[in-house]
């Protein structure tokens, strides 16, 4: 794939504690110059990126629950509502990974069912299982409870756990869910050799913070 196909694939993503609005406005414009799918921002920054991208065709990611998962669903699906009036159009949740490994994937799969209702034909969900912390077999659950919830996408990781995105863990998930369900592989990606790499595995969504790098062969430290 050419850097150009790979970047209409990555979500350009700025998630840090620190972030200013200059720099919210900086990675808008760097999505609408290099054709990125998204931006994926805070909660707190949505209706800045959704102002900054309007008419571009760049659409705008939030994440839900974030980073550990572990609130409430009906805390989750708010916060999704909240989101897509602020103008989110895709919608990043994080799987309550410790409801998964007590083995309550009942739980598990009202907490997406929950979200995935709320954004149902208003915004993309993507469950984030952050494999990093998960055995094979809690990585194939999670994935699976991902698709029977009815969610767009699995994907890998926050960026804020032990790990990131993996060849092995990509492949799995693809394995788990079939040809037709979204793989998003994020943490980690900060090359053009590693995205084409992913998306060969079954990746179809990059989440990355050196975006630019990757579409331009430079080379950057990041998400």
């Amino acid at each position: 794939m050419t850097p150009e196909q790979i970047g209409a694939m990555i979500d350009h993503t700025l998630l840090s504690a620190v972030s200013e609005e200059k720099d919210i406005v900086r990675i808008c414009e760097e999505a609408k110059r290099h054709r990125f799918a998204t931006v994926c921002v805070n909660p707190y920054w949505v209706p800045v990126a959704a102002r900054e991208l309007a008419g571009s065709g760049v659409g705008v990611t939030t994440v839900v629950g974030f980073p550990l998962g572990a609130s409430r669903t009906e805390v989750k699906a708010a916060e999704a509502e909240d989101a897509i009036r602020a103008g989110a159009t895709e919608i990043d949740m994080v799987l309550n990974v410790g409801a998964l490994k007590s083995g309550q994937a009942d739980a598990v799969r009202r907490d997406i069912e929950q979200v995935v209702r709320t954004c149902q034909g208003k915004a993309a969900v993507k469950v984030i299982i952050e494999t990093c912390y998960l055995t094979e077999e809690e990585k194939r659950t999670a994935s699976l409870l991902c698709k029977e919830a009815g969610a767009d996408f699995v994907k890998t990781s926050t960026g804020f756990g032990t790990g990131g995105a993996t060849v092995e863990d990509v492949a799995l998930i693809r394995a788990a869910v079939g040809p037709a369900m979204g793989i998003k592989a994020s943490g980690g990606v900060r090359d053009l050799d590693t995205a084409r790499k992913l998306i060969q595995a079954g990746a179809t969504r990059l989440g990355a913070s050196s975006s630019v790098a990757i579409v331009t062969g430079g080379t950057t430290q990041g998400y």
